[in-house]
């Protein structure tokens, strides 16, 4: 392609909203948003959740990105195309402005510097630069100096002159979440949406943050081998130049993984006529959405509007504020149910993330080591995506064999990948134009067979007990049990010590009255010089009569006491 990178500057208004205000790396006085009819551009540019900035909920050192799509129509240079949008960005407290100009009338100024491209495939490298010059540009606090603005468009025009994009855009580069990141999160419902974007539903992601909503989107589908490389029809559902331009391959090199990847038919296009991506994709693109037109599509929104009207516009929506999937087509919830070999496959994948995860470096296993990295996980999807394709074109061998009357003893490899997946799949756009261009044959090159084909064996019930397990967090909540239980029993040992200690004390001041009394009748024997007997015995049994009643109030408080606690300790134990 030989469309130069343009950079330009969408803004938000008070009074108008977010709109267009120059452009770098064009002609003086064309407006290529004009031009070629983007008239969303601004929207696309400073996301819903962006819009939150200018009442301060976010400080402003942070920044946010949104990636897009645009329809680039026919010129006299080329057909139509897709092109590929990044924006970043940030505010600036309108107080700080060295010179705050008239129309500037919220304590806010919000702008977002965009950069519009022929391939997203060296966004990964383009997303730091961006953010590098945006930071420095609004540093300044002087928004009419542009000159560095300037001098990033003419930086990536002289590489896009030079080839030097164009040899990153054929790197295996990937842009999105990592995909351990991916795995982690998801789990097995990352196959789950995988093979959910093989049968071009139309996908609704959900999330608050922009920037997360459209790297999930990406990663997910640069899952599919050769994919991010092939999305020239990805903006409008009326472009088909890919299948046009496709033709089945005659040779094949085994050796060569490139030559394997197009002699087996890939990339699977999921963005074909009647198809959308649209990472981000603002409420006033809905109409494109609904369009009689549009089959299927893969798009993200900020905007929980969207929540409420889930049943129109997709058959299967993922909140990624709240991590749930919600799948509203009974038909693709029966074909998306994962087979015994699928989630041993996946829980297999996500056991190797999960014991090598490092939480201050996601990206990286903790061991270093290649099982659980990003280059492993790839090729773990890579042989899957491959051996479900063969598979299925053994299963069409099988099929057409049975219908002729020939018997063959083979047994069918797609039962592993389910066949209520497989005939959703036929039904496809994106399998209508692999089967048409790839050999009838083609599992004779890569053996039909499920990367953990076989049955349900009590492995696999055992592997699944134990992740539904560790998922009901039983370690977090038996460390609140034991909290709990530690802190009752401070209480309780404390309870019962000072009941303890206030039947002591009772029982040493019962003591202390009859010895007191005792001393009394004694000084009071002598002081009647001993007396008689009689008066003796009456004055002893005086004593008993009087102290009986003190004896008896003292014994009844301590065994009160005593039972109260047995009481409280029964409970306990239960």
């Amino acid at each position: 392609s030989g469309f130069t990178p343009l950079v330009t500057v969408v803004g938000f208004h008070h009074a108008r909203g977010p709109e267009v205000e120059s452009w770098f790396g064009v002609e003086e006085g064309v407006d290529p948003a004009a031009k070629y009819g983007w008239n969303l551009l601004p929207f696309m540019a400073l996301s819903d959740g962006a819009h939150a900035y200018v009442h301060g909920s976010l400080s402003s050192s942070e920044e946010d990105f949104s990636y897009f799509t645009l329809l680039r129509p026919e010129t006299d240079d080329g057909p139509a195309t897709s092109l590929f949008g990044i924006s970043c960005t940030r505010q600036l407290d309108s107080s700080q402005l060295i010179n705050r100009p008239a129309d500037v009338t919220r304590s806010t100024v919000q702008k977002a510097v965009v950069v519009i491209a022929d391939s997203p495939q060296f966004f990964g490298m383009l997303r730091q630069r961006l953010s590098i010059v945006t930071q420095a540009w609004f540093a300044q606090r002087e928004f009419t100096d542009v000159d560095i603005l300037r001098g990033f468009q003419e930086s990536l025009a002289d590489e896009k002159a030079r080839g030097i994009l164009q040899e990153e855009a054929q790197r295996d580069q990937y842009l999105g979440m990592s995909l351990r990141e991916l795995i982690h999160e998801f789990k097995w419902q990352a196959l789950v949406l995988l093979k959910c974007c093989l049968l071009q539903p139309k996908m609704l992601f959900f999330g608050s943050r922009c920037d997360r909503l459209c790297m999930v989107q990406f990663s997910l589908i640069s899952l599919i081998p050769g994919l991010i490389r092939n999305l020239q029809d990805c903006a409008d559902p009326e472009l088909n130049s890919y299948e046009k331009k496709l033709a089945q391959p005659t040779s094949l090199q085994s050796s060569n993984r490139n030559s394997l990847l197009t002699f087996m038919g890939l990339p699977l296009q999921i963005f074909g006529k009647g198809s959308i991506f649209g990472p981000y994709t603002p409420l006033q693109q809905l109409d494109l959405l609904a369009d009689v037109g549009t089959k299927s599509y893969i798009v993200g929104s900020t905007n929980s509007l969207l929540l409420q009207q889930k049943d129109r516009y997709s058959d299967i929506i993922i909140n990624l504020d709240d991590d749930t999937i919600s799948i509203t087509s009974p038909s693709l919830r029966t074909a998306l149910s994962l087979t015994a070999a699928d989630r041993r496959w996946i829980d297999y994948l996500t056991q190797e993330v999960n014991n090598t995860w490092d939480e201050s470096n996601p990206g990286t296993p903790k061991t270093m080591q290649y099982a659980g990295s990003e280059e492993y996980i790839r090729a773990q999807f890579e042989s899957y995506i491959i051996g479900l394709i063969s598979s299925v074109k053994f299963h069409n061998y099988l099929v057409k064999n049975a219908a002729t009357g020939r018997n063959t003893a083979e047994s069918d490899p797609a039962v592993d990948f389910g066949l209520d997946w497989v005939e959703a799949w036929q039904r496809t756009e994106n399998y209508r134009m692999w089967d048409a261009h790839t050999d009838t044959n083609l599992f004779a090159v890569s053996e039909p067979r499920h990367p953990c084909a076989g049955g349900l064996s009590i492995e696999d019930v055992q592997r699944r007990i134990a992740e539904q397990v560790k998922e009901l967090h039983l370690d977090e909540r038996l460390a609140q049990g034991r909290d709990i239980l530690g802190r009752n029993f401070a209480a309780g040992k404390e309870k019962a010590s000072t009941m303890l200690n206030r039947l002591y004390n009772d029982m040493e001041q019962m003591r202390e009255a009859q010895r007191r009394r005792a001393e009394e009748n004694a000084k009071l024997n002598e002081a009647n010089g001993g007396g008689s007997k009689r008066n003796s015995m009456a004055s002893g049994t005086s004593v008993d009569a009087a102290s009986k009643p003190q004896q008896e109030t003292v014994s009844s408080r301590a065994s009160a006491y005593m039972a109260s606690w047995a009481s409280w300790a029964g409970e306990k134990r239960r």
